[in-house]
C-alpha cells in the first residue's frame, strides 16, 4: 500500500512539473515595462529631486535595482524607442533623428546651413521587435500611449508585434493635449476633460484584469512629460504655492542660455533651467507618479506582483534648455537634444522579484539596447543576437551571479536638435566620454568619475586617450553604416520659419 501512494506522489509531483516547467505559460514571468518621454535624471525624489513629489515611483525603485548611469541610445524620442525595441544602436538601422525631424526646405537659421544625410522614417518591419520575439513565446502583448516610430500606420505598435495599440501613432506628442478629446487614431476620446495620463493606465489596467493567467507584454508608454506643459488644475495651484513657499522669484530659476544664442532666430527667447520649480510640469510628474502607484496597486491587487517584471526609463533627457525650460538636469549638464550627460543618461530601475536585487543600486553604465536580451533571458527564453546585436544582459548583475564586462557605449546624433544641441557623436569607455562635434569640428573629453557636470574639458591634456577614444568611436561609425553631414542646398539666410518663432 506505501509503495502505491509514493507511486502515485511521484507521478502526481512529475505531473505538476510538467504543467509548470520552463515552456508553459504558468512558468513564464510577465513584463511591464514603463517608458515616460523626456523625463529627466533628476526629475525624482529617488534621484535627488526636492521640489517634484513622487512617492510611488520612488517605492518602486527602492523595490528594484536602481541604475545610475543608465543611458538613452540618443538624446530625442523616435532614435532611443527603437533601440528599445530592437536591441540595435539607433545609427545601425538609421534612426538616427525624432521623426520626421527638423530638416525642412528653406531653412534660413544658421544650423541649417549643414543637415544630415538620409535618415530613416521608420523602424523597419524587418526588425523583430522584443514584442514579436514574446509574441511567439506566448505572451499576449498590449501597447498604450507615445509610438512615434513610423509615419505611416504600417509600422505601428499593432503591425509590430503588440496585438492591442491604445494611443500609438505616428506623432510625438498629444495632439489634442493632456485633456479629451484627444485627436488620436488609436485612442477614442473619452469624457471632454479626462486625463491622457489617467485614461493611458485605465486602459492597461483594464488590460490586467483580462489576462491575470499571463503570461502578457503591458508596454505603457506616456506622452507625459513632453510639451505642451498641461496639468490638472489642482496640483498646479499646489506647486504654485509651493514654489511661493521657497521665496524664489521664479526669474532666478533661468539663465540666458547661451550656447543656444547663434542659433536662435530674432524674437526667439531661450533660457536653460538651473532649478526644478516649475509647478505646471510638478504637477504633471506627480500625476504620472500616482498612476504608477495605481498600475502597481492593481498587480498586487489581482496577485501579479511577485511574478512580473517591472521596467522603468525615460527615452532622453529632461527638457532644460528649450520648450519653456520646465526642468533642471543639474548636476548633468543641458538636456534633450544635447549630447552631454543631461540629454543622455536616465532614470532608470528594474523590478525583478525573487531576483535578490531589489533594493540595490549599480554604477555600471548600460544602455536602451540591453533591455532587449535582458527581457528574454529573465522570461526564460532563448536570446537572439542577431536580432539585439548591440544589448547586452543584465541578468548576471541582476542574480548577482556576474558582472558585466567593461566595454563602450556608442552615441550618433548627426542633427541640429530643436532644444540647440549640435550634431555629433560620442562614445563612453570607463570613466571617461568623449564628443566629437561635427559642426564645429571640435572634441571634447571628460572623466564623468570626477567631473559630471563635463564643466572641464580634458581633451587637450589627453592627447592619448582622446586618440584612443577617436578611434574607437571612428571603428564603430565604419562598422554600423554612421553617416554625417552635408551642405543642405535649399538653405536660404534670407528665410525665417515661422513656426521657430512660436
Amino acid at each position: 500500500m506505501n509503495r502505491i501512494f509514493i507511486l502515485l506522489s511521484s507521478v502526481l509531483l512529475l505531473a505538476s512539473h510538467s504543467c509548470t516547467g520552463p515552456d508553459s505559460p504558468e512558468s513564464k514571468p510577465n513584463v511591464v515595462f514603463i517608458l515616460v518621454d523626456d523625463l529627466g535624471w533628476a526629475d525624482l525624489g529617488c534621484y535627488g529631486s526636492t521640489f517634484h513629489e513622487t512617492p510611488n515611483i520612488d517605492q518602486l525603485a527602492g523595490e528594484s535595482m536602481r541604475f545610475t548611469s543608465a543611458y538613452a541610445a540618443c538624446p530625442v524620442c523616435s532614435p532611443t524607442r527603437t533601440s528599445i525595441m530592437t536591441g540595435k544602436y539607433p545609427a545601425r538601422i538609421g534612426v538616427t533623428d525624432w521623426i520626421a525631424g527638423r530638416q525642412v526646405y528653406n531653412a534660413g537659421l544658421p544650423c541649417d546651413m549643414l543637415l544630415s544625410r538620409n535618415f530613416e522614417l521608420e523602424m523597419k518591419l524587418e526588425e523583430i521587435t522584443i514584442a514579436e520575439a514574446l509574441k511567439e513565446a506566448g505572451y499576449h502583448t498590449f501597447f498604450a500611449g507615445k509610438w512615434h516610430m513610423g509615419e505611416d500606420s504600417i509600422f505601428w505598435p499593432e503591425h509590430q508585434g503588440f496585438d492591442i495599440n491604445k494611443g500609438g501613432w505616428r506623432v510625438g506628442s498629444p495632439r489634442g493635449g493632456y485633456f479629451s478629446p484627444y485627436v488620436n487614431p488609436r485612442l477614442e476620446s473619452g469624457p471632454e476633460g479626462e486625463c491622457l495620463t489617467d485614461r493611458l493606465t485605465d486602459e492597461s489596467i483594464a488590460f490586467l484584469e483580462a489576462n491575470e493567467k499571463g503570461p502578457f507584454l503591458l508596454y505603457l508608454s506616456f506622452y507625459t512629460v513632453h510639451t505642451p506643459l498641461q496639468g490638472k488644475p489642482g496640483l498646479i495651484e499646489k506647486y504654485e504655492q509651493k514654489l511661493e513657499d521657497t521665496g524664489l522669484d521664479p526669474a532666478s530659476l533661468e539663465t540666458t542660455a547661451k550656447e543656444w544664442i547663434k542659433y536662435a532666430p530674432p524674437g526667439g527667447r531661450f533660457v536653460e533651467r538651473t532649478q526644478q520649480g516649475h509647478p505646471v510640469y510638478a504637477s504633471m510628474i506627480e500625476t504620472l507618479d500616482s498612476n504608477v502607484g495605481r498600475l502597481m496597486n492593481k498587480l498586487r491587487e489581482l496577485g501579479l506582483e511577485e511574478n512580473t517584471i517591472v521596467i522603468f526609463m525615460s527615452d532622453n533627457g529632461g527638457l532644460a534648455t528649450a520648450e519653456g525650460s520646465p526642468t533642471s538636469n543639474l548636476p548633468l549638464r543641458a538636456g534633450k537634444g544635447w549630447m552631454y550627460e543631461g540629454g543622455i543618461r536616465e532614470p532608470m530601475f528594474i523590478k525583478w522579484p525573487g531576483s535578490g536585487s531589489e533594493g540595490s543600486v549599480s554604477d555600471v553604465p548600460v544602455t536602451s539596447t540591453d533591455f532587449y536580451p535582458t527581457i528574454l533571458e529573465m522570461a526564460g527564453l532563448d536570446l537572439k543576437p542577431e536580432q539585439h546585436m548591440d544589448g547586452m544582459s543584465l541578468v548576471p548583475m541582476l542574480t548577482g551571479k556576474g558582472s558585466l564586462s567593461e566595454r563602450p557605449l556608442f552615441w550618433h546624433y548627426p542633427h541640429y536638435s530643436n532644444q540647440g544641441g549640435k550634431p555629433g557623436a560620442a562614445v563612453r569607455l570607463g570613466d571617461y566620454k568623449l564628443i566629437e562635434f561635427f559642426d564645429p569640428g571640435i572634441v571634447e573629453l571628460y572623466n564623468l568619475a570626477e567631473d559630471v557636470g563635463e564643466t572641464k574639458n580634458l581633451a587637450g591634456e589627453m592627447p592619448g586617450k582622446v586618440e584612443e577614444l577617436l578611434q574607437l568611436l571612428h571603428s564603430w561609425q565604419n562598422e554600423v553604416g554612421a553617416e554625417g553631414l552635408d551642405p543642405y542646398p535649399y538653405f536660404d539666410p534670407d528665410y525665417l520659419r515661422e513656426d521657430y518663432l512660436k
